[in-house]
């Protein structure tokens, strides 16, 4: 293959050349020999105007284009210099698209050279990378890329980028790329000829071997690397406070934190008398080496790990990547710590070894998703699926490689002693401090503690999860694609990568195991059948019955079996009962089956037993639906709160269904505070009017649980403000289109003062869409960059980032917004709450707690929907700032909040802030005034 290289750029008039769109700038540089060796760049007439979106993203206006040259002038030039070249492009179909319908128009032939996408290339040889956009790639990798959207910048930018990727691709090991080629040749552009060029390169080049990584099983990955910890015994006297002087040392800009310190003490207390805690410490505490400090002395002296445990994974590696890094600086002796995830986070080594050869009927991202693991796994100590950014259909895939407790050969596996989770499990009983999740924790207590290493004393952080997250662990759920899945993978699915009854087949004739083909698949089609029958019911009575949606537009029906149609229910139960009976069935042959063959385990090599555990687990997991199912039709507990969620659109049999325990508190109280010595909970939420009766009722929690109240050291006072306009509707008096409208023009006059960087909090995604389409509606494309969770795809974090990145951006978000979300300096300038923050009163789990306190004689709304409201509108407040530094305020459009006797409650639950009241017109003049 030629080493020639020509990276073309276009800037365009539009999105596509089949609407008349056309080129107005072509950036172009020569790569040979890791080196840009040539440039070239013109602007092009297109010969028609320019659309004002173009020129405000690119630059270009009409005057810049109107003396260039036309594309015929150009022609020539550039295919002179693409000429025997390979023609690389970043989203090259864009690039090619137009240079051909360009080329055409001007007489010539279409490109039919060589071409390679800098997209794809990126996406395999970096797939841990968030975003694949030119401009995040040039800054993951510090490259030049000083005017995006100039062509002749971009070229630059994606030259630099494919030296950067040659090398990378260069750098890997032989018997990687020789694994890597059957894959690439089902890549979009001609990466299986680089790859191919480099195999030969290497075959007559003998390489040295890379001392970091091994050969094992036709894979290479990163060597194990074990680590001795030091026994040296610790200084008993040693206290935080020596550490936290220590800490004054190792960071130049440390400011000593009354508040953190504060929190040391109350932790190191709660720790040494084997107390429980309620710690609630303000934004800008430093809390998380509040409680860091203490808890490894503890840890350390003891000799008893601390657990600690977050609600979300940003918080999780914010403690290991800086926290513990830090730590390591500050203490005068050795310590381990480690995360430990849910056994489903990690590659199942003898699942992908199993699946790599597998290509015959892969679509393009199974074979992308196929070609990222094989590069990671030269660079992956974790093996953990956080740290990988697969295609959508590559996280279908992952489900059919992760690791599995039902499918696990252990200590039978070739590859036990390499595997990623329990090479996880090994490290968490080595270390002092042990990071998790709280759906860790409490699927480790549902079961039997077997999945952490035993701990007497545990942080929570973000602990006013710790509800949710439990009740969650203490219920039940099941939906018709759990079935549909089980059985696509047991023999239903007419997709060869996913049945898994044909490798299943064949291991059965390989040791004479005699079965009726024909009559099991038949079965099978069968019971697949009824249990679309079962969930296409379910789905039609709950539509009928009407029901308000939920704040991510569901449908929640409550499910009670004394309150259902008891003809329909009838004919529930026949239904249900043929579906049990065709599992029972089923699940008792086909382990005959495979009782069989096991029999002749001794015939069978460890990628044949490894079907026949796998196909066990199926089996195995289906039993277990089937069991979650029948408890939820058909049971009734007044204990317990069950529902179905569904929608309007999407397939005719998409239920889900759900259960809970109404009240945790006992289980808690007995099984989880009642177990251990010392549990510290913390959060910057866990007080109603400077209290913490709420969250210790509802933990389960002793009175005599130590509290503590830490403030947070901003200044509230000449920081942030909050600001309640008196002449918008109360919602209840409008339509919600009206509605929609009026504080759609509200939120864009706001947007001008403050040039957007607003973060706009929303309880109904109902009413976001229309507020985003109103909004829409005001403001021109060129005024604010609008983004809208749910509209524009992309995860809360992928959101906030790109927030972050635009200028003049507005932010819609819903219920995960409210919290977790970090956007502090200049970024984020103000926050508007469009309602307080209550659940619906008709969601199911609220309801059933509503019903038992009515029973108990209490308000349900003083007792519940209000305590959650000010803990969620007290997250929501937190969103603005961040540091000492932050300045910005809060916009309420809830008037409740001053009309109300309750409103008070959640403007005295905040730091002392200075509140105004007035018309929007004088609220925008005080916030102009605010904001200079």
């Amino acid at each position: 293959m030629n080493n020639r290289y020509v990276v073309l750029d276009l800037e365009t008039t539009g999105h596509s050349p089949k609407n008349k769109d056309r080129i107005i700038q072509i950036g172009l540089v020569v790569v040979e020999k890791d080196t840009i060796v040539e440039r070239f760049s013109t602007y092009v007439n297109p010969a028609m105007a320019i659309p004002t979106f173009i020129t405000s993203l690119t630059g270009i206006d009409q005057a810049m284009v109107e003396d260039a040259p036309m594309f015929e002038d150009v022609a020539p030039r550039l295919l002179q210099l693409l000429d025997g070249a390979c023609l690389v492009a970043h989203n090259i179909k864009f690039d090619l698209g137009f240079l051909n319908a360009e080329l055409e128009k001007a007489g010539y032939f279409e490109w039919r050279g060589m071409i390679l996408d800098t997209v794809e290339l990126s996406r395999i040889m970096m797939p841990n990378l968030d975003s694949y956009k030119l401009t995040q790639l040039s800054e993951a990798l510090s490259l030049a890329h000083e005017n995006p959207h100039q062509a002749d910048s971009d070229a630059e930018a994606t030259g630099f980028l494919l030296i950067e990727l040659l090398k990378r691709l260069s750098g890997l090991p032989l018997l990687t790329m020789q694994r890597l080629l059957p894959l690439v040749k089902g890549m979009h552009s001609d990466i299986a000829d680089l790859v191919q060029a480099e195999i030969d390169r290497k075959m007559i080049q003998l390489e040295e071997e890379e001392p970091a990584l091994e050969t094992y099983r036709q894979l290479v990955l990163r060597k194990l690397l074990e680590t001795e910890q030091d026994e040296d015994p610790i200084d008993e006297n040693l206290t935080h406070q020596q550490i936290e002087e220590q800490l004054e040392k190792t960071l130049p800009n440390y400011e000593k934190r009354t508040g953190q310190v504060e929190m040391m003490d109350v932790v190191e207390q709660s720790l040494t008398n084997g107390q429980h805690a309620l710690i609630e410490a303000g934004t800008g505490i430093g809390k998380s080496l509040g409680y860091l400090i203490p808890g490894l002395l503890n840890a350390k002296k003891t000799g008893r790990p601390l657990v600690v445990s977050t609600h979300t994974i940003q918080l999780q590696e914010q403690l290991l990547d800086r926290d513990i890094p830090l730590l390591q600086k500050m203490v005068p002796f050795d310590f381990k710590a480690t995360v430990l995830k849910g056994r489903n986070h990690y590659l199942c080594l003898r699942k992908f070894e199993q699946q790599l050869d597998q290509i015959y009927d892969n679509n393009y991202d199974v074979l992308l998703a196929k070609a990222q693991l094989l590069v990671w796994l030269t660079t992956t100590d974790e093996g953990d699926i956080e740290e990988l950014n697969l295609p959508s259909g590559g996280q279908l895939f992952w489900h059919q490689v992760k690791s599995d407790a039902n499918s696990c050969l252990n200590h039978k596996c070739p590859w036990f002693s390499r595997c990623f989770y329990h090479r996880s499990k090994r490290e968490a009983y080595d270390a002092d401090i042990i990071i998790t999740n709280h759906a860790l924790l409490f699927t480790d207590l549902v079961n039997d503690h077997s999945l952490i290493p035993a701990y007497q004393e545990a942080v929570i952080d973000e602990a006013h999860h710790l509800d949710d997250v439990a009740s969650d662990h203490f219920g039940l759920q099941t939906d018709y694609f759990a079935f549909h899945r089980l059985l696509d993978r047991i023999g239903t699915s007419e997709d060869l990568t996913v049945n898994l009854w044909l490798k299943l087949e064949d291991v059965l004739k390989s040791v004479d195991v005699d079965f009726e083909k024909s009559d099991l698949l038949s079965r099978m089609r069968d019971l697949k059948f009824e249990i679309d029958q079962l969930f296409s019911m379910i789905k039609t009575y709950v539509l009928s019955k009407g029901q308000r949606k939920s704040e991510i537009g569901k449908i929640n029906f409550r499910f009670s079996i004394d309150q259902v149609d008891p003809t329909w229910y009838a004919e529930l139960k026949e239904i249900f009962a043929r579906c049990q009976l065709q599992i029972n069935d089923l699940i008792r042959d086909l382990r005959d089956l495979l009782k069989k063959a096991q029999k002749q385990e001794d015939h069978l090599n460890v990628a044949q037993k490894g079907i026949l555990v796998d196909y066990t687990g199926l089996l195995n997991r289906l039993d277990e639906e089937r069991n979650t199912l029948a408890h939820m039709l058909l049971s009734s507990n007044e204990e317990e709160v069950c529902w179905i969620e569904t929608d309007y659109g999407g397939a005719k049999n998409a239920v889900s269904i759900f259960n809970q325990p109404i009240d945790i508190s006992d289980r808690l109280s007995e099984d989880f505070f009642g177990k251990k010595r010392s549990v510290v909970l913390t959060s910057a939420t866990l007080t109603i009017r400077n209290r913490f009766t709420f969250v210790r009722k509802r933990l389960g929690m002793e009175e005599d649980t130590l509290t503590v109240q830490l403030q947070s050291p901003f200044d509230y006072q000449n920081q942030s403000k909050i600001m309640i306009p008196t002449d918008l509707p109360m919602i209840k008096d409008v339509s919600t289109d009206d509605y929609a409208s009026t504080i759609a023009a509200s939120i864009y006059r706001i947007a001008h003062v403050t040039d957007g960087r607003m973060l706009v909090l929303f309880t109904s995604y109902d009413m976001l869409k229309k507020t985003y389409h109103a909004f829409k509606e005001y403001a021109e494309p060129e005024d604010f960059s609008l983004i809208g969770q749910g509209i524009d795809s992309g995860s809360r974090a992928r959101l906030t980032k790109n927030f972050k990145q635009l200028n003049r951006a507005v932010l819609f978000g819903t219920s995960s917004f409210w919290e977790g979300v970090d956007i502090p300096g200049n970024d984020l300038s103000c926050l508007i709450i469009v309602r307080l923050p209550f659940n619906p009163p008709d969601n199911p789990v609220m309801e059933a707690r509503s019903e038992r306190l009515k029973k108990q004689g209490k308000s349900p709304f003083m007792e519940l929907s209000l305590p959650q409201a000010i803990i969620r509108f007290k997250q929501g407040f937190g969103r603005l700032v961040r540091s000492s530094s932050d300045h910005g305020a809060v916009f309420v459009f809830d008037r409740r909040i001053v009309t109300t006797k309750y409103g008070n409650l959640f403007i005295n639950s905040l730091p002392a802030v200075p509140v105004r009241q007035g018309t929007m017109d004088q609220l925008l003049d005080d916030l102009n005034d605010f904001l200079d």
